[in-house]
């Protein structure tokens, strides 16, 4: 199964946040959007890295209230990791354990064209798994 096979069913809406903006306005859209992650761009629109919920709240539990009013630019984990809608599952799973990351921005080229969740990725393998168990015992049976 491939990256593409997950944003086909979950959808390619990605909702981004300019690095300018303050983590108030982040944890804002964050909650109106009932997600988990944003993915930052810079003043051009171009992705750049992602912000998490988690990012959030260790810039609350170091720097308290104040935090609220830091630009995204200040949270945002440095390193930028991202997959291509032709990886496989299996390997965008490797990557994210071993980079300890839960989400990755999807990117065709320099185009955004997904988010994909670590969530997302162990449902598409399991059903990935499920559905060569069926295959393999319809095989046996048949």
């Amino acid at each position: 199964m491939r990256v593409e096979n997950i944003l086909s069913v979950k959808g390619r809406s990605v909702v981004t946040i300019e690095d300018s903006c303050t983590l108030r306005e982040a944890a804002q859209a964050l909650d109106a959007n009932a997600i988990g992650a944003l993915v930052v761009t810079d003043p051009t629109g171009r992705p750049i890295s992602v912000l998490t919920e988690r990012d959030v709240v260790r810039e609350l539990a170091m720097h308290g209230r104040a935090s609220l009013n830091r630009t995204v630019a200040n949270a945002t984990t440095p390193a930028f990791i991202t997959a291509t809608p032709d990886e496989a599952v299996e390997d965008v799973l490797v990557r994210m354990t071993d980079r300890r990351v839960r989400h990755l921005s999807v990117l065709e080229g320099r185009e955004l064209v997904g988010i994909v969740s670590i969530g997302d990725a162990v449902k598409a393998r399991i059903q990935d798994v499920e559905a060569q168990t069926a295959a393999m015992r319809e095989y046996i049976l048949s």
